[in-house]
């Protein structure tokens, strides 16, 4: 398949091309040209500014894709700018489950239609991110409904490259002993590992997976028992404290897992999440003389 994949040069955006390249795939990687990445001459490249319609308009003029798979589309203009100019046989726009308004155990695709969500042309600003998100999978159904697509929803995405550093922070303040302060400790969080995250979006470009679908680890786990596994592995007492500074996820939904049943009833597999999260920090953890 001849692929366009926008973003894609770092954190799982590494493992999806790499697995893109590994099964056969011509790919071309659209970027503003600043992140160098280590795919060498196994990718083609294009420069374009997302958010310029200019840009895109030249970059992608007389080109046609059979997939495209879109990471960095936060909002209903950046989904027009690019379908506007591209021609594409599948569209796979990298969404969130923060598009749900409220998680439950168990939350499945139909929590959010967008075909029935109002839509409102927006830039990433204009909108929390979870709206904003609403807005692009809104543009992507309501204003052009005859695209085959699919609208990947992931929770938290975890990994050793997972520039955000959210996982990492527990274990630097525990092994530094720097007091932090988190909000419920026994909330229950979902998580999806960075290889299974861009693995999948590779996967749906490669299978007959349409409309929206959930993807994430297997299970939950609590902060507390994040923050307990490092306490044995360093030996070390996380310093909690109302004085210290928020922990990352502090706020965030309690909610078990959600339903992966259709991306599962496909043949994709993810894995556990509890094993997930101490793999990471297992590495992070492989930084330090403990």
């Amino acid at each position: 398949m001849n692929i366009l994949v926008v973003g894609g040069t770092r954190f799982f955006g590494i493992p999806m091309v790499r697995k893109l390249i590994a099964d056969g795939h011509d790919v071309t990687l659209a970027t503003r040209g600043r992140t160098p990445d280590s795919f060498g001459n196994t990718v083609k490249r294009i420069c374009l500014d997302r958010s310029d319609e200019a840009s895109i308009a030249e970059a992608l003029y007389g080109r046609s894709f059979d997939a495209v798979i879109d990471k960095i589309a936060y909002s209903s203009n950046d989904v027009k700018r690019l379908l506007d100019h591209v021609d594409c046989g599948k569209y796979i726009l990298m969404s969130t489950s923060s598009v749900y308004g409220n998680i439950g155990r168990g939350t499945p695709e139909s929590s959010f239609e967008p075909e029935k969500y109002p839509l409102r042309w927006c830039e990433r600003a204009d909108f929390d991110y979870g709206e904003a998100k609403r807005q692009a999978e809104c543009a992507l159904v309501q204003h052009y409904p005859k695209q085959e697509y699919t609208a990947v929803r992931y929770p938290v995405v975890i990994g050793r490259n997972d520039y955000t550093g959210r996982l990492k922070f527990y274990a630097e303040r525990i092994i530094s002993g720097e007091p932090m302060f988190i909000d419920d400790a026994e909330s229950q969080m979902s998580f999806i590992d960075e290889t299974k995250a861009g693995e999948f979006l590779a996967y749906a470009a490669e299978n007959d997976i349409f409309g929206s679908v959930n993807g994430c680890c297997r299970g939950s786990i609590s902060v507390g028992e994040i923050i307990g596994y490092i306490e044995q592995k360093t030996g070390k007492k996380a310093v909690l404290s109302e004085n210290g500074e928020a922990a990352p996820y502090n706020g965030y939904p309690t909610y078990a897992a959600l339903d992966t049943s259709k991306a599962e009833a496909s043949g994709f597999v993810f894995g556990d999440v509890k094993m997930a999260v101490f793999e990471t920090i297992d590495g992070y953890l492989g930084e330090y003389s403990l």
